[in-house]
């Protein structure tokens, strides 16, 4: 299961610079997922080989000074509640300021993990002034520049050191559905739609995951765990429309899900939050469903469906090929679709291609498109194999692995899909020597 990091401390520290820095190692080694860098304050790292979602708090604080202490406050709250492991973030430059005693009053209290990261430490000079963050209690700290990515070493050493033990998946007989989207977008209903009246059929497992609802489903000949990311555990002191409340919610769902149903308020429209959402899962290589909620409310032209999924898709490329269903949980309308949308993708995603019909189909296909030449260099795909693992990878043995480029590779995974159907589901392309 993945673990959750999250980045905090008042504004203006460099808590986005420290964490573009820490996604973008990974999206430099790791992912040849055509390059989808969006604006998102979540995302994937990876440090020796251990992968952790990181969070960014700092892009959710909106509001002049004075809303911003409460604000702050209560980030540190969830992220306390949430994430595994703090980065607390301060600024030598600035020194001890109340705002930052406030919250290492808050952290404090609690018993996870917390590293004081003392940040814009350039110099020896700097390195001297760090000491008086000492005042703060919260023992020994980390100096580091997020600009050069000075001393980030070794605070991941040890944030990875005091992350817990990954915990092996145990064989899940059932999928595991999330329907995941921001705060109102319809979540609750539509569950409760799909739970209808016949509550009878409906389990409530105890104890499955800390903080998500899995109910298992069972009609109409389909058994799965719904896990339900709205409304969970009620908070006094959280207000349900927290924006960043919903994110860590959708972080930990879509972490423990199999395919996650992405919903949607179309006249609110597929925006950034949304978007946010779906790559998160696409990273996670989550079959995704999404799901276009009050449809009912939109005004109708001729074409409406058409427009608005090419809209969608333009916002999703380079992975379009995702189902889209338009829908209206107080209508009732097309519910059980989006179910039965999701039991497809789920077999999608579980699907293994024997290697026979693999290179029977796809060799002929390499031959009639070769890869282009380098330098003079021709690529000669000899053989390729669908690898064992919970989602759709496949390797392509070949002489000169590092010439193929990823306009390429996307055309090996277009092609994959048109013959074998992986519709809803990311796909990963390795090119291996032969």
């Amino acid at each position: 299961m993945g673990a959750i990091v999250a980045i905090v401390g008042r504004p203006n520290v460099g808590k986005s610079t420290f964490f573009n820095r820490l996604i973008q190692r990974r999206e430099a080694i790791v992912d040849a997922v055509s390059g989808v860098t969006r604006d998102r304050h979540y995302g994937k790292a990876d440090w020796n080989g251990r992968e952790f979602t990181v969070i960014d708090t700092g892009g959710y604080v909106i509001g002049s000074e004075d809303v911003f202490e409460k604000e702050i406050d209560r980030q540190v709250e969830l992220a306390i509640d949430e994430a595994d492991a703090i980065v607390f973030m301060v600024d030598v430059e600035s020194g001890v300021t109340s705002m930052d005693e406030d919250v290492a009053k808050l952290l404090r209290r609690q018993n996870k993990p917390v590293f004081l990261t003392i940040n814009k430490v350039d110099n020896a000079m700097r390195e001297a002034e760090a000491v008086e963050f000492y005042a703060l209690g919260l023992g020994d700290y980390f100096t580091v520049s997020s600009i050069n990515g000075g001393g980030t070493g070794d605070l991941l050493d040890a944030v990875v050191e005091a992350l817990p033990e990954e915990i092996e998946e145990e064989d899940r007989e059932l999928p595991r559905f999330a329907v995941v989207g921001r705060p109102n977008a319809g979540k609750s209903s539509f569950i409760n739609a799909l739970l209808g009246e016949d509550r009878h059929i409906v389990t409530d497992i105890a104890g499955t995951t800390r903080d998500t609802n899995d109910t298992v489903y069972n009609r109409y000949g389909f058994e799965f765990n719904l896990v339900d990311t709205a409304g969970i555990r009620r908070k006094a002191k959280v207000r349900e429309d927290l924006e960043f409340y919903s994110v860590m919610r959708s972080v930990r769902a879509i972490e423990h899900a199999d395919v996650c149903l992405v919903i949607f308020d179309a006249t609110r429209g597929f925006d950034g939050q949304v978007q946010n959402i779906f790559w998160l899962a696409h990273r996670n290589n989550k079959g995704i469903v999404i799901l276009v909620n009050k449809w009912d409310l939109v005004d109708k032209e001729t074409n409406s469906v058409r427009d608005y999924t090419k809209k969608i898709k333009e916002a999703m490329e380079p992975f379009t090929d995702v189902p889209i269903i338009f829908i209206s949980v107080l209508e009732k309308q097309r519910i059980f679709k989006a179910i039965e949308t999701a039991v497809q993708v789920y077999e999608n995603r579980s699907k293994r291609v024997p290697t026979h019909k693999l290179n029977d189909v796809m060799l002929p296909i390499i031959e009639n498109r070769p890869p282009p030449s380098i330098k003079g260099k021709y690529v000669k795909i000899k053989f390729c194999t669908q690898l064992p693992g919970l989602y759709p990878q496949f390797a392509f043995f070949c002489n000169l692995p590092q010439y193929v480029k990823d306009p390429y590779k996307r055309f090996l995974e277009n092609q994959l899909r048109s013959q074998f159907d992986f519709e809803g589901v990311p796909i990963t392309v390795f090119m291996r020597k032969k």
